[in-house]
């Protein structure tokens, strides 16, 4: 519904920016990286040296989510003295949580293979308290470094999790048909926040997945956790 959606993305956000404004109370913000495309000037397979960087305005508009998005960080651009915009994008968990992007493109029944940087939690969650006791103000690509596709997100977890899995790729333009937005796809550029981190290590995405669904087994392992055959 439009009016949840505006109340939550935009008129909340914005109200605890100001309220926090008012009292001169540093604000961390866990916003969002989908907000960007692949385009001319950041085209696909370009690297961090066509990446999207924070002086980047929002060019993603094929979902009413990304749009509100979109508009809140261009507002939210007025309180960046007291206030820190974090650009997470598909977050990836130690464990298979049904927010994990790692579960949900797992239980697809076909996916396409894009790379689009990714945010392991494990690497970034310290990094966000660092900069808020810091009050490193400012928005953040909220990522690791680099990009990875979906198929070797899925390679890695077949690597560690689950050796029996298997997958289907599909197109873009397939995939669009059959959803009722579209999907953000980009690679942002995250030197600001290694630069403003240097004793933080911010492990290149391939190595952040690979550790992740190597801890995610361990994880499951304990649980007790079996993999569900495909078609189950």
């Amino acid at each position: 519904e439009v009016g949840p959606v505006i109340r939550t993305n935009i008129i909340g956000c914005l109200n605890l920016a100001d309220l926090c404004w008012q009292r001169q109370l540093h604000c961390t913000l866990y916003a969002t990286g989908c907000i960007f495309e692949y385009d001319d000037a950041h085209p696909l397979g370009g690297g961090v040296s066509t990446a999207f960087t924070e002086e980047d305005r929002a060019n993603f508009t094929g979902s009413y989510y990304s749009l509100t998005k979109g508009f809140c960080e261009e507002m939210l651009r007025a309180y960046l003295d007291h206030l820190t915009v974090l650009r997470v994008r598909m977050p990836i968990s130690d464990d298979l949580s049904p927010r994990n992007f790692i579960t949900k493109i797992s239980k697809y029944e076909k996916v396409v293979n894009i790379p689009n940087s990714m945010t392991v939690l494990h690497d970034l969650l310290p990094a966000s308290l660092a900069l808020s006791k810091r009050k490193l103000s400012g928005i953040y690509n909220f990522c690791n470094p680099g990009a990875i596709s979906h198929n070797e997100c899925l390679e890695l977890y077949k690597k560690h999790v689950d050796p029996d899995y298997t997958w289907t790729n599909f197109t873009l333009e397939e995939q669009d048909k059959i959803l009722a937005a579209k999907r953000s796809n980009n690679e942002l550029d995250c030197s600001k926040l290694v630069n403003a981190l240097p004793d933080l290590e911010i492990p290149e995405i391939h190595v952040a997945v690979d550790r992740c669904c190597a801890r995610m087994k361990k994880n499951l392992d304990a649980q007790g956790w079996k993999p569900t055959p495909r078609g189950s």
